[in-house]
C-alpha cells in the first residue's frame, strides 16, 4: 500500500512514523509513505500558499492552486489500478471510525492533505477532495497529527504489520469484537502492588477464559460507551 502525505511541515513525520509498527512495516516494504511539500508547488519564490479569506475574517487559508497542483503531481505518477483516495483531514470531516480505517486498508493508495491555518480554498474540496475525516469534535492547529493518526491506524491492520494478525480481531471496535471495547489485561506477575490476576485467567480452560472476556467487555462498554450497546437486545446486555 502507499500513501502519500502533503503537508506544510514533513518534518514532523520522521519521528511517528518511522519508528515501532508503521517503521517496520515501512522498511518491510508492506507500506510506502512519501511525503509532499505543499510549498514546492507555490508560484513564487517564497513559496506562499496561503492567503487570507475573501469576505474578510481572521487567520488565512490554504489556497486552492498549490493543493491542486500538489495532488495532480502524486496523481500523474500513480502506477495502481485506480485513481489514489484523496482524503482531507479536517474537523467538519467524517469521524473516523475503525470499519472506515479497516476498508481505507484495503486500499492502493491514498492521498492525504493536511489542511493547516484557518482552513483551505472550498473550491480545491470540490475538484479534488474524494473525502473528509475528522479524528474527534476538537480543532487542532493543523492535520498533521490526525495524518498521522489515520496512517498508524491503517497500517497496523496490513496483514503481516502486527506480527499475528489475529490481535486486530480482538481489539476495541475491530469488526469481529461485536462493536464493543476490549476487557481488562493481565500479564506477569500473577501479584502485583496487592492486586491479583483474575483466576479464570490461570486457569487454562480457554471456553471460560472467553466467556469471562467476553462478559468483562460487555461490562467496561456499558459503563464508559453505553451508545455503543443501543442496537443490542436488553437480553443480550447481562453482565453479570
Amino acid at each position: 500500500m502507499k500513501i502519500t502525505i502533503i503537508t506544510l511541515f514533513p518534518e514532523m513525520f520522521a519521528g511517528p512514523l518511522g519508528l515501532s509498527i508503521v517503521g517496520r512495516a515501512v522498511t518491510s516494504g508492506l507500506i510506502e509513505i512519501n511525503l509532499v511539500q505543499l510549498r514546492d508547488f507555490a508560484d513564487d519564490e517564497r513559496g506562499t500558499v496561503d492567503s487570507p479569506p475573501y469576505g474578510g475574517g481572521s487567520g488565512m487559508v490554504l489556497q486552492a492552486k498549490p493543493l491542486v497542483s500538489a495532488v495532480d503531481s502524486v496523481i500523474s505518477v500513480s502506477d495502481g489500478p485506480a485513481k489514489p483516495l484523496v482524503v482531507l483531514m479536517s474537523a467538519q470531516g467524517a469521524p473516523l471510525t475503525h470499519r472506515r480505517v479497516a476498508e481505507l486498508s484495503d486500499m492502493n493508495e491514498i492521498v492525504i492533505v493536511c489542511g493547516h491555518y484557518e482552513g483551505v480554498d472550498e473550491r480545491f474540496i470540490e475538484l479534488r477532495v474524494d473525502e473528509e475525516i475528522s479524528i474527534g469534535d476538537f480543532v487542532m492547529t493543523g492535520g498533521e497529527i490526525p495524518a498521522m493518526a489515520l496512517t498508524d491506524a491503517i497500517t497496523r491492520l496490513i496483514p503481516g504489520a502486527l506480527g499475528d494478525d489475529d490481535s486486530s480481531n480482538r481489539e476495541s471496535f475491530a469488526p469481529g469484537s461485536d462493536s464493543l471495547l476490549e476487557g481488562p489485561l493481565y500479564t506477569r506477575p500473577a501479584n502485583f502492588s496487592g492486586l491479583s490476576v483474575p483466576g479464570v485467567l490461570l486457569s487454562g480452560d480457554h471456553e471460560k477464559i472467553e466467556a469471562w472476556r467476553q462478559r468483562q467487555a460487555l461490562k467496561r462498554t456499558e459503563i464508559r460507551r453505553p451508545d455503543l450497546l443501543r442496537s443490542w437486545p436488553p437480553q443480550d446486555r447481562d453482565v453479570e
